[in-house]
């Protein structure tokens, strides 16, 4: 169901191709992350044409004679397929096609393949199969076109109809046994995530434009191994790891990277996997400081509407600028400026990362009570309950009278652990 080409072998020549946009009137087509998407799915952009116009022509996408500069230039250029920033329908996929016989690729196409090439995981593979099977069900028709061909006649009717739609049947079955599989899989991760809820743990999600550094920044956090090769998209499934701060906990999740318009079948078939931004208690909206100002905001505008889009939009956010170290001081000083009271960090260097790590535990300072307690051994199950709770025990001595601790406690639990309380000054006496 994938039209995605095999990966080419090492050392191979990449595939060259041509970039085609075709935006409204004063929009800038913001070519460069299109660039990028090829340059990460094998492609090297050879050459580009673009056509401001209200809407792109329902059968060609650009207009008559638009197109004749496109096949000239498209010849000229060498390439081997057109890339084109935006989802074509099928009409305007195959008239493309025929007009240059070369292969079309779509913006969606382009994004699913990079996906196809990085999921890794079993549920990451079954959300890019299901973004896939729902992109191409409505192009399937183009699949049987070799039986239009044959003009009508004895046998070319029945059989090309009939094999179309049990092709399109199977495609439907196959899309509703991934849906059941993901929903199987997400009940697993809501489980895991209820039993982060009970210890009141502090979950943050890293949130960010693709290729901004967050696999970095999680790494350096919290010491994970996290992939972090220099390409869109190298992290597609969420990866959870936790750090300290004064002895208290934190949950860091590190998620699928956005772009502009990210395509609805992507945020759809990856719903599970960006729902773990939803249910964060903060995101930190990670951004490249070292990108120009036209790119930067950019970057921050397709992330907020992306945000809204999954419905995270009400989250507490907290802005965290990256790659720091790629700046002169003038650099800092004018992103500082810019950006007045966000983070900046590198995570690369480590630099600010301290600050980092501090201001999120500002924002969670409320969540936790220190608090000591006295349980008595024949309570043994409530030191169980203690620490079933994840609680942060910053001290356990054994005493003749029961086993003292000292801990944080989440502020809901302290009330089941009152007849325990001791003061701090009978601490002291008992010590």
């Amino acid at each position: 169901m994938t039209n995605r080409q095999p990966d080419p072998a090492p050392g191979a020549e990449p595939e060259r191709g041509f970039v085609l946009a075709a935006p409204p009137k004063g929009v800038d087509p913001f070519l460069a992350e299109l660039r990028e998407l090829a340059r990460t799915a094998g492609v090297e952009p050879v050459a580009e044409l673009v056509q401001h116009r209200e809407r792109p022509d329902p059968r060609t996408y650009v207009g008559k004679g638009k197109l004749e500069e496109l096949k000239e230039a498209f010849r000229r250029s060498g390439a081997e397929s057109l890339i084109v920033d935006d989802e074509l329908s099928p009409v305007q996929q195959k008239q493309l096609e025929d007009a240059l016989q070369a292969r079309v690729v779509d913006r969606t196409q382009l994004i699913l393949d990079i996906f196809a090439q990085h999921a890794v995981s079993a549920e990451g593979k079954l959300q890019v199969e299901l973004a896939q099977l729902e992109y191409n069900l409505p192009r399937m028709r183009g699949l049987w076109q070799h039986l239009e061909r044959l003009g009508g006649g004895v046998g070319t009717r029945g059989p090309g109809e009939s094999q179309l739609e049990t092709d399109r049947r199977l495609a439907r079955r196959r899309v509703t046994l991934l849906r059941q599989r993901l929903k199987q899989l997400a009940k697993q991760r809501s489980t895991r995530r209820k039993a982060r809820r009970r210890s009141e743990t502090p979950t943050i999600a890293l949130a960010g434009y693709t290729n901004v550094g967050k696999s970095t920044l999680l790494n350096a956090l919290t010491g994970a191994d996290a992939s972090v090769n220099d390409r869109l998209f190298e992290t597609l499934d969420p990866t959870t790891r936790g750090f300290e701060v004064e002895g208290r906990r934190y949950l860091v999740t590190d998620t699928v990277g956005f772009i502009r318009r990210l395509p609805h079948q992507l945020v759809e078939g990856f719903a599970a996997t960006l729902e773990e931004t939803l249910v964060a208690d903060l995101v930190l909206h990670v951004a490249d400081a070292s990108a120009s100002d036209a790119e930067l905001d950019e970057m921050l505008v397709a992330v907020e509407s992306v945000l809204g889009e999954i419905g995270a939009g009400e989250l507490p956010i907290e802005l965290v600028l990256n790659k720091v170290d790629q700046l002169d001081p003038l650099g800092r000083r004018r992103v500082e400026n810019r950006f007045p009271g966000a983070l900046q960090v590198s995570a690369q260097t480590e630099e600010g990362l301290d600050e980092l790590r501090e201001r999120i535990a500002e924002r969670f300072g409320e969540r936790f009570e220190a608090v000591r307690l006295l349980i008595p051994y024949d309570e043994g199950a409530r030191l169980a309950e203690l620490y079933a709770l994840g609680t942060p025990v910053d001290e356990r001595a054994d005493r003749p009278e029961g086993v003292f601790v000292r801990a944080r406690l989440p502020r809901r639990e302290v009330r089941r652990f009152a007849p325990f309380l001791i003061a701090e000054a009978e601490a002291r006496s008992s010590a």
